[in-house]
């Protein structure tokens, strides 16, 4: 059954795990225990960001908090995890927060929102771990790691959506190379990008009064991996609602752009365990699914009160951390085999689990199975022999009553 991980506006971190419960085995029974203790300094703990990765029998859990402190744990079944490595954001400024968080084999990354970029790289023989540094542009809303590690991307308040090489970005910067044979209009390109940038997005044309279109990317995730940095496919929602599918290969535009997806600006977006699946939540209480073939919404989760702030897909199950204070475990069924037909079953809010403190962040922890979540086609078999045996009953019934009707009618005749 799946577990996922939770961390809140005081800093602490909790662990939520699911069991199936009840008479029918249809319950959803929720346990939850503290690994980190909240702070009582107020807001300055809160978690912003939590990456999860297994190294082997391992399991690292990272955290960073709005005061710039961040630290790597190991976790230890339900009980308090150790401290691998700690560290500090010091580039971090007053009002800015992180926008991204990785956690992988070779280190730790993370990112702030004025565009400070570290590494922290693990050593096994050494306690203390060592840094690489980075300066992005500033006002970003999100970033996130590609699945390999090799690129980033990120966007946000008129930063349009870039995508970077990991390597270039951490390396020193030298001089642009020059050749003769290459084209002007490429090297016209090369030079608008930055060092290590690989690929920037083209704003949308001028609207139907030739005003230009305000660029505010507040989320993004990669859709699938790819053999190079350079070719990504990147979904991105904005400030106004719209999600804006873009493909590097094929230019600087999206390849195609839902306006409309959410009735208030986008906060998070999450691929899908299925395919062609995208989970997204706008800044009021919409979380819902799309369907990535034609952009149509397939499923919208009903009875959130508050904004969805994380979403955390986990197999057959999805798990929402909302402002309401609510940790919610969701069922999960993926599009249509056919892009634009119905659902035979849409998704659903299994059990709610109220926190004393608003939750911000959830992340699944990758190892319980979460894939066993499968309809009751044992009742609905039992269901469907009924209605054959109802059916098969109103057609004896029917067919008596018009014989009945018949004889009546020969002997009034």
């Amino acid at each position: 059954m799946p577990r996922f991980f939770t961390g809140d506006e005081l800093g602490a971190i909790k662990s939520v795990a699911y069991a199936t419960g009840g008479d029918d085995g249809k319950e959803w029974k929720a346990s939850t225990s503290v690994l980190v203790s909240g702070s009582s300094s107020g807001r300055s703990k809160t978690v912003q960001k939590l990456a999860l990765h297994r190294a082997g029998s391992d399991t690292l859990l990272a955290a960073v908090h709005a005061d710039g402190s961040a630290a790597v744990r190991k976790l230890q079944g339900d009980s308090v995890p150790a401290v691998v490595y700690e560290w500090s954001e010091i580039r971090l400024k007053e009002k800015q927060r992180f926008v991204g968080l990785d956690l992988k084999e070779s280190g730790a990354y993370t990112c702030t929102s004025n565009g400070a970029l570290r590494l922290i790289k693990f050593a096994q023989d050494s306690p203390e771990p060592s840094s690489s540094l980075a300066t992005l542009p500033m006002r970003l809303c999100e970033w996130r790691l590609s699945e390999d590690e090799r690129a980033f991307a990120y966007g946000g308040d008129e930063v349009e959506l870039s995508v970077w090489d990991t390597e270039r970005a951490f390396s020193q910067e030298g001089a642009a190379p020059t050749s003769a044979t290459t084209q002007s209009k490429k090297r016209k390109r090369a030079q608008e990008l930055l060092h290590g940038e690989l690929w920037r997005a083209k704003n949308l044309p001028n609207d139907h009064l030739d005003l230009r279109q305000p660029v505010h990317n507040t989320a993004l995730t990669f859709l699938q991996p790819s053999p190079s940095p350079v070719h990504q496919h990147i979904l991105a929602g904005t400030a106004q609602g719209a999600l804006r599918r873009y493909d590097t290969r094929a230019g600087r535009r999206p390849v195609a752009a839902w306006k409309n997806v959410a009735t208030s600006g986008i906060n998070t977006v999450e691929k899908g365990s299925h395919d062609n699946e995208v989970f997204f939540a706008d800044r009021c209480s919409t979380l819902g699914a799309l369907d990535l073939r034609n952009g149509k919404t397939i499923c919208t989760y009903k009875g959130i009160s508050g904004a969805v702030t994380s979403v955390a897909p986990a197999q057959s199950f999805m798990a929402s951390a909302a402002e309401d204070r609510f940790i919610r475990l969701h069922s999960t069924f993926g599009p249509p085999a056919e892009a634009g037909k119905n659902l035979d079953r849409k998704g659903e809010v299994l059990d709610k689990l109220y926190m004393k403190v608003i939750p911000t962040v959830v992340v699944w922890d990758a190892s319980t199975d979460a894939s066993g979540f499968i309809p009751d086609e044992e009742e609905e078999g039992v269901d469907e022999v009924w209605d054959a045996m109802e059916a098969v009953q109103s057609e004896s019934e029917g067919e008596g009553k018009s014989g009945r009707r018949k004889e009546k009618k020969i002997r009034a005749t």
